[in-house]
């Protein structure tokens, strides 16, 4: 919600960007979705900065990320080996990624990247620690990426 001065906090979440679930089968997940609920991912593409294989499904305003691991020794990859398939992460709309960082930081979170890296799509994004929020961990995407 915008303040009545019109412009937005820069650590305000502004909505649910997407809920990100890892799989093992991307292609068979995605088939999954497609038949129980009647979705097609908006898109799909390989993130090797990640190692992760995703799809992207339109939910509302929001997705639904789709993570398959590249590899074992990914963090989706050991996800998987320790926890099994299911809720990877929640990730939040900010707007303003590197000042909403700043202020986790001065507030005493515990942030896995300190500056924003470039996630699918082209978006700017930063991961806080689970042991941060009650033991989920937070995805940060720069708003209109």
């Amino acid at each position: 919600m915008v303040p009545a001065g019109g412009t937005l906090d820069p650590m305000q979440l502004v909505n649910v960007d997407h809920v990100g679930i890892a799989v093992h089968d991307l292609d068979s997940a995605i088939d999954s979705y497609r038949e129980l609920f009647g979705v097609e991912p908006m898109r799909r593409e390989r993130v090797v900065d990640q190692g992760v294989d995703e799809a992207m499904i339109p939910l509302g305003g929001s997705f639904i990320q789709l993570l398959s691991p590249l590899h074992d020794d990914t963090p989706v990859g050991r996800f998987l080996t320790t926890r099994g398939e299911g809720l990877h992460h929640v990730a939040y709309a900010v707007a303003d990624l590197p000042a909403a960082l700043l202020h986790l930081e001065e507030h005493g979170a515990r942030l896995i990247d300190r500056t924003p890296r470039l996630g699918g799509g082209g978006h700017q994004i930063a991961f806080v620690h689970p042991k941060t929020v009650g033991g989920t961990l937070i995805e940060l995407v720069a708003l209109g990426d």
